[in-house]
């Protein structure tokens, strides 16, 4: 077996914050990634919306689209809404031959406000809980027969954050729900990698390797901070730069033969924290932890 490494574009530019990276190009986002020795990035707001556009960059940088983010309505659209708003990023990612598509939902999210404390973040009661996890099988079972799964995100500041909400999500929907499993948002919420991927690793078919500076989340959950005042103090890194050990995950990967793609990706100010000497750092520590492991990485 062998996995696969991509990064993500928002060290770069910062589709929530456009001011982070606002000047910095595509071509050098994709540059840079491929530089520090990745094969893979994911979408983002500055990645051309259609094919035609998007394919000739990629292979410019011999890289290839390793999926992206979609934020998803699904708490107040109907299913038949949903499909239709997704409609052109699914044509884009099964025409670049993405493995899957990361899904969340962003209805009520906190995640962009600055103002608002991630304690205030949005809950769905039990009965709007059992209306949501039908849509999404719904939503699952589709994306599987267009061929690009879905793969959940759990996020900081949404209505599926913690360990609990996202174990709940996988035991009541369909198995056609796959997962996105983020180290960093999980470890934030206070919540164990090791032990959600133990338990529901079948379910697990995309990873975003994101560190956390232990400090500076201690800060933020004592201060109650908004989710972008703790990625702009700092929270979040790189892997190999904060304190998430990652050798008894892969070590999990290993066993279980896992062959998806890891993804680097860390909100950070760009300012503060050059983007192709982070990819450097994340990829190292990646390539060392996972030969550990006795996982090989794919070079294509």
């Amino acid at each position: 077996m062998s996995v696969k490494l991509g990064i993500a574009p928002i060290a770069w530019s910062n589709d929530d914050m456009p001011e982070l990276g606002g000047d910095t190009s595509l071509e050098q986002c994709l540059s840079e990634a491929r530089q520090a020795g990745f094969i893979g990035i994911e979408s983002g707001g500055k990645f051309p919306k259609t094919s035609e556009e998007l394919l000739p960059k990629l292979n410019q940088f011999n890289l290839n689209l390793c999926s992206g983010w979609y934020g998803a309505n699904l708490r107040k659209n109907s299913i038949q809404e949903e499909k239709q708003s997704i409609q052109k990023q699914l044509k884009l990612f099964k025409d670049c031959n993405a493995p899957c598509i990361v899904f969340a939902e962003v209805f009520g999210s906190i995640q962009s406000d600055p103002n608002k404390k991630l304690s205030t973040r949005p809950k769905m009661d039990l009965e709007e809980c059992k209306i949501y996890y039908k849509k999404i099988s719904e939503m699952g079972k589709y994306l599987e027969g267009e061929g690009m799964p879905l793969a959940y995100h759990h996020h900081m500041g949404t209505v599926i954050e913690s360990q609990k909400d996202t174990e709940r999500l996988l035991e009541n929907t369909d198995d056609t729900v796959k997962l996105t499993l983020d180290t960093g948002h999980m470890l934030f919420a206070q919540g164990e990698s090791i032990k959600f991927l133990s338990d529901f690793s079948e379910r697990v078919i995309h990873i975003h390797c994101k560190d956390i500076r232990k400090n500076i989340l201690e800060k933020s959950l004592k201060e109650d901070l908004s989710f972008r005042e703790a990625f702009l103090e700092g929270a979040f890194t790189v892997p190999g730069d904060g304190c998430i050990d990652y050798k008894p995950l892969f070590d999990i990967l290993n066993k279980n033969n896992y062959s998806g793609w890891l993804v680097v990706e860390a909100e950070q100010d760009p300012k503060k924290a050059n983007p192709f000497e982070y990819a450097k750092i994340g990829y190292k520590y990646l390539t060392e932890t996972l030969s550990k492991a006795g996982v090989k990485v794919s070079q294509s």
